[in-house]
């Protein structure tokens, strides 16, 4: 265990950046916050922005980046629990959406670093074929490793299914719409010496210790 950090983590679906941040949250002892757990969270709260996003959620639209903004900045700068620090999981997505962060955590201390875990399409589109996905609790698994009775999950007892949209054109749609997106905002950061790439293959130890060690690095720089 050590001191918290403050960390976005970009990578490609697939590429296993949800299971690495919550093993460096655990870490760093920090909140791991995905952009669908800040969501929620100001739903719960029934803040004025989670109301307003609740409404786009409940319409089915895609919330504007002035919300999603606000949300955020509920959602950093309104806890206690992200003082130490936070990991940050799906959020920014576009360079508009990192000068809104940079703002935002400024008064924080700004962030350590940002990771962009770099794992080939090619691997990513295997593994995204392959993984099953619980309907209840949304638990992954994959072809490899199913869970213990036959496509039941072991969390929940929900149905465990492959996602409609993890078919191998659907898949390349994402990969394709995230590389124009996010091409721009890793330009931006490594323009302002906060990008770090860090290899996502491998075993998920190894990753996490390659991980942990360019954060530590990082910090002892500054």
């Amino acid at each position: 265990m050590t001191d918290g950090c403050r960390l976005v983590m970009l990578g490609r679906q697939g590429a296993g950046k949800g299971t690495q941040c919550v093993r460096v949250a655990r870490h760093f002892d920090v909140p791991h916050i995905s952009t669908g757990d800040m969501l929620r969270a100001a739903v719960r709260a029934g803040s004025e922005v989670g109301l307003r996003a609740k409404g786009f959620m409940d319409r089915g639209e895609l919330l504007p980046d002035e919300v999603i903004i606000e949300v955020v900045d509920e959602q950093l700068t309104g806890s206690e629990s992200t003082r130490g620090g936070f990991v940050l999981d799906g959020f920014p997505r576009t360079v508009a959406q990192a000068e809104a962060l940079d703002k935002i955590v400024a008064p924080l201390g700004g962030l350590d670093v940002v990771i962009d875990l770099d794992v080939p399409v090619s691997v990513v589109l295997e593994r995204l074929a392959s993984r099953r996905v619980c309907e209840k609790c949304g638990a992954n698994y994959s072809v490899a490793e199913p869970p213990t009775n036959p496509w039941v999950c072991d969390a929940c007892g929900g149905d465990v299914v492959q996602r409609d949209d993890d078919t191998p054109v659907a898949i390349r749609r994402r990969l394709d719409l995230y590389e124009q997106e996010t091409a721009p905002l890793v330009a931006w950061y490594a323009e302002r010496d906060l990008l770090e790439t860090v290899d996502g293959l491998g075993d998920a130890d190894d990753v996490s210790e390659r991980i942990i060690a360019v954060i530590d690095a990082r910090r002892s720089k500054r």
